[in-house]
């Protein structure tokens, strides 16, 4: 069975996200990376391309070159992987889907609400698979932690909360990473609450399972000059009844890549930590806690699914990414079982970015998150 090949959008010089998406498509050898427009610029583009090693004839200066240019070749591109920053996602993806090839696209799908919901009829016209980058749900023990949830281990689910503190942007920022997520015209509505802010949403509906229905939102912008948020906190109410607490910081002094998921129920509690992936601890009601760790013999079929090595073997943020990769290339070949989020999640990640800016600007108090 070959490779399948994919062209990337974005992931020029600079780039951060660009090489994780290349590494991850790679990582299991089902995708090769084989094509991209890494750049509107054509020099940088092409310097992209060295970097990545394809084939200087498919580092393209523009979309629309190249989906023309590989369109006309036998081993065209299979799908687009898009990696650019946020206003970018709408178009490349429509151009893209509009050439019957499926997208994998980093979140959030669009830079706005609008173009989130536009691009539901997009998909749907198009009937090829799309989907979204949202990492942390590809961590075995992520995956592990929603199975239990759904098999009841917890219980009725009381109280969710999920936060994810940095401190990279505690004070002004430089660099090509800082400019755009802090520049409405590139990142869009928000700023940290969208970057970051909207992966703990997903995350916390991920495992939970329940969908988030109401929210009252407290949106700070902290270091002087900027336009978008950098400080977050959210208080969430679940269809299922429980209340949760979404805190999301860029300005927090000391913080990496504090992403942490608690969730208590009725029976049961978990606790998984981004920065301490392979162990997840599960606090029972008569007292005990146990320790799960990735690779254990007792994880379910999901987790196993998603492991790579034995245990005591650590897999993190890479191999996360890849899982997803490696499910989208599963799904595009029909088989079952992809976990990858859809572009249903990317709506509701747009609705609850835009719902909490507006609801935070307006001192709306308790809303409706409406999808």
């Amino acid at each position: 069975m070959r490779r399948l090949r994919m062209a990337m959008v974005g992931g020029g010089p600079g780039s951060f996200i660009g090489p994780v998406h290349r590494i991850a498509a790679e990582l299991d050898r089902e995708i090769e990376l084989v094509a991209g427009a890494f750049s509107s610029d054509a020099a940088r583009s092409a310097e992209a391309g060295r970097h990545y090693r394809i084939d200087p004839a498919r580092a393209y200066a523009s979309v629309d070159a190249m989906l023309a240019g590989e369109r006309g070749r036998e081993d065209g591109a299979d799908f687009v992987a898009i990696t650019s920053p946020n206003h970018h996602h709408l178009p490349a993806a429509r151009a893209a889907l509009a050439a019957g090839l499926p997208v994998l696209s980093d979140k959030p799908a669009t830079a706005t609400l609008a173009e989130a919901q536009a691009l539901v009829e997009d998909v749907a016209q198009a009937a090829v698979p799309y989907g979204l980058t949202y990492t942390y749900s590809g961590y075995p023990l992520v995956r592990e932690a929603r199975t239990r949830v759904a098999a009841g281990a917890l219980g009725t689910i009381r109280k969710v909360m999920v936060e994810y503190p940095q401190g990279w942007l505690a004070e002004a920022a430089t660099g090509k990473q800082a400019e755009w997520r802090l520049d409405p015209t590139r990142a869009g509505l928000g700023g940290c609450i969208a970057d970051i802010g909207s992966h703990a949403f997903h995350l916390a509906e991920f495992v939970t399972g329940q969908r988030v229905t109401r929210l009252l939102a407290d949106l700070g912008t902290v270091v002087a000059g900027r336009t978008l948020d950098d400080d977050c906190q959210v208080l969430l109410r679940f269809e299922g009844g429980a209340r949760g607490c979404l805190l999301a910081s860029q300005i927090m002094l000391g913080e990496r890549n504090g992403l942490r998921l608690r969730v208590y129920g009725d029976a049961g509690a978990l606790d998984w930590r981004q920065e301490d992936p392979n162990r997840l601890t599960l606090h029972h009601l008569d007292g005990r806690t146990e320790i799960v760790q990735a690779g254990d013999a007792a994880l379910g079929p999901a987790a196993k699914a998603a492991s790579r090595t034995p245990g005591g073997h650590p897999e993190g943020y890479l191999e996360a990414f890849a899982n997803l990769y490696r499910d989208f290339a599963r799904q595009l070949r029909g088989e079952p079982g992809s976990l990858v989020p859809g572009i249903i999640d990317g709506v509701r990640g747009m609705a609850f970015i835009t719902t909490a800016v507006t609801a935070s600007r307006d001192d709306a108090g308790w809303v409706d998150l409406i999808v």
